[in-house]
């Protein structure tokens, strides 16, 4: 196959695969969160809200150790380092994490949060919860 043969093979591959992707993907709310509705994040005018679990243990995907008394948390998107507040939709209380993970996979999951992040929030397991970027104090 010539050089030019195999450039045009891959760019139809890349048209027929590829682009359709990018054309479909999530877009950034008035918040600057990704908005998935499919996984079962929701937007709102305030931030986003879906269900919480609880993890812990192991590596995260940024290379640190997960440890439990951290107030982190894994989400799908949002880029490493970024400041969450996490408000338990029924209680009210809230609390700021950083990202440092990728997940949940689990559907209809938004975000896993370390046993400090729950703990604060007054949960153990599942919990609906509103997602909103923090503001740098």
């Amino acid at each position: 196959m010539t050089a030019h043969r195999l450039a045009r093979a891959a760019c139809a591959l890349f048209v027929t695969f590829a682009l359709p992707s990018f054309a479909s993907a999530r877009t950034p709310t008035t918040t600057g969160m990704h908005s998935a509705g499919a996984s079962g994040l929701h937007a709102t005018g305030a931030g986003m809200f879906g269900i919480a679990s609880v993890y812990s243990g192991g590596r995260t995907a940024n290379g640190e150790r997960a440890l439990p008394g951290r107030l982190t948390a894994a989400h799908r998107t949002l880029p490493f380092g970024t400041l969450v507040k996490v408000t338990h939709k029924t209680s009210g209380k809230s609390v700021v994490v950083r990202i440092n993970d990728r997940g949940p996979f689990k559907k209809g999951r938004v975000i896993d949060l370390t046993p400090a992040a729950a703990r604060v929030l007054g949960f153990d397991g599942l919990a609906p919860v509103l997602l909103s970027l923090a503001h740098r104090q």
